[in-house]
């Protein structure tokens, strides 16, 4: 696995760190990365909470000079398509960023609805078990927690597999490492999710939750 940018939305308060690239985001960097390529200087970025879109906007306006809109699926109508136009109209790329796919926003008007949909579109995908491993691993030595070299798997394989539950439980795994001064185990990591209520969720084989 490659790394740019940074991991989670919650790191980017910490300054530059490592975004992890796998299979689940792995088309969107390489779209991003391809803005010369795009049929139209217009592209749509969406993915679920805490997934780097952010982070692929800013490595976006930092490879083309081209503008980024964050919450795309906000704006007012007239404000997207006038940046629309703008675009079509000075070559200068525009990034949408929502967490929705663009079938899914609300459109009230009929030209923006058809050039939404005719727009290039990719999607972040909830992280498979290699990058939860990976961001695991990240998120735990950016904050400078030590931990057992058991405790990564003994989390991926239990935690619900998205970004914002995977954020939370590296919130809180550092937050309790931070205050104890002691290396995370297995079963201090157990302890203060079930004290944060969040004790993970094993998944079996088929990747499906069970207690």
């Amino acid at each position: 696995m490659s790394q740019i940018g940074l991991p989670f939305d919650w790191q980017e308060q910490g300054g530059q760190g490592q975004f992890i690239v796998g299979d689940a985001n792995r088309l969107a960097l390489d779209h991003i990365e391809r803005w010369r390529d795009w049929p139209i200087p217009i592209s749509i970025l969406s993915g679920p909470p805490r997934s780097g879109k952010s982070a692929l906007g800013r490595h976006f306006a930092g490879l083309s000079g081209g503008v980024v809109m964050d919450d795309a699926n906000r704006q007012p109508n007239e404000t997207l398509f006038h940046q629309w136009n703008i675009a079509r109209d000075t070559g200068v790329p525009l990034l949408l960023i929502a967490r929705e796919a663009p079938e899914l926003w609300t459109v009230a008007l009929p030209d923006l609805r058809s050039r939404l949909a005719a727009a290039p579109h990719v999607r972040i995908a909830e992280p498979d078990d290699a990058l939860m491993l990976s961001l695991i691993e990240t998120g735990l030595a950016a904050a400078g927690s030590a931990y057992a070299p058991d405790v990564p798997e003994w989390l991926a394989r239990r935690i619900e597999r998205s970004y914002a539950a995977l954020a939370s439980t590296l919130d809180v795994l550092n937050r309790a490492s931070l205050a104890s001064a002691r290396k995370i185990s297995v079963a201090s990591a157990k302890e203060a999710l079930q004290n944060s209520h969040l004790f993970p969720i094993e998944r079996d084989e088929t990747g499906q939750g069970h207690s």
